[in-house]
């Protein structure tokens, strides 16, 4: 739920600074962003998934196979790490995600250099036309 809403915000994020730069091929950064976004965010939830096993003590050899979608025996307030991985593992494929984009969307769209400055540029202006996009205009 938090990754969709963050990889929701971070196109919308990318689509207003490439508008902003007069940037050609829009769409296919955007399109590319979010498959960057997904491709990043699914490498982490399978590293969250691996450190939550080990610390599990689950027996990780070549005969234990778990999916994505298998969470029957995964209690992570319980085990070594408690709420700390719990919510590390929900909040890192997101930010890593956004990261990634960030990297790309700076250095090689708008090929500009990778300060903090620049990494994060535009996110504020993103949440305030978002915010000015709910008001109304009264008629009277």
């Amino acid at each position: 739920m938090i990754g969709g809403i963050v990889m929701v915000l971070t196109a919308i994020w990318v689509y207003q600074s490439m508008m902003k730069a007069k940037k050609p091929n829009v769409l296919m950064w955007v399109a590319a962003c979010a498959a960057v976004f997904f491709a990043v965010e699914f490498i982490a939830q399978i590293f969250c998934i691996e450190i939550i096993d080990a610390l599990g003590g689950k027996d990780i050899g070549d005969s234990y196979d778990r999916d994505l979608a298998s969470v029957s025996d995964r209690r992570t307030q319980e085990n070594a790490g408690g709420f700390f991985v719990n919510s590390l593992c929900e909040l890192f494929p997101s930010v890593a995600g956004f990261l990634a984009v960030a990297v790309i969307r700076t250095l090689v769209i708008l090929k500009e250099a990778l300060t903090p400055a620049n990494l994060f540029s535009g996110v504020k202006e993103m949440f305030i036309s978002i915010k000015d996009s709910f008001k109304t205009s009264s008629g009277s």
